[in-house]
C-alpha cells in the first residue's frame, strides 16, 4: 500500500485549475496504448478511456481518496493525456423564471 501523499509527491492541489465533482473526464491515449504515467494514473486513463466519466466516478472506481485523484488528474490534463469538460456555471445558466414561462407557453400550444 502507497501513502496518499507519496503518490502525488506531497502535492495536495493540481497544478492547474481546480476540477468540480461533476466535471467529465475522458482519456486522449488510443485503446491498447502503454500509458507513460504511473500505476494509478495509468488506472484512471484505462477507466476513462471510450466514456466520459465523472472526477467522483473516478475517485469511487480507482479507491483513491478525492484530493488525491484531483492532483493526478492535473497531471494528466497538463501531459495532454485527458479532455475535461467542466460544468456550465450557475451564474450562465437560464432564469428559473424564463423557463417556466417557455413552459408554459408549449403547455398552452
Amino acid at each position: 500500500m502507497v501513502r496518499p501523499y507519496a503518490v502525488t509527491r506531497g502535492r495536495t492541489r493540481p497544478s492547474g485549475q481546480e476540477f468540480d465533482l461533476i466535471a467529465l473526464v475522458v482519456s486522449n491515449l488510443p485503446p491498447g496504448a502503454d500509458p507513460p504515467v504511473g500505476p494509478e494514473q495509468a488506472a484512471i486513463l484505462e477507466r476513462c478511456q471510450g466514456d466520459a466519466l465523472s472526477v467522483a466516478e473516478i475517485a469511487a472506481e480507482v479507491d483513491l481518496p478525492l484530493g488525491v485523484v484531483r492532483v493526478l488528474l492535473g497531471d494528466l490534463l497538463e501531459a495532454q493525456h485527458i479532455r475535461v469538460s467542466r460544468p456550465v456555471p450557475p451564474a450562465l445558466l437560464p432564469d428559473e423564471h424564463i423557463l417556466q414561462e417557455i413552459i408554459d407557453g408549449l403547455r398552452a400550444l
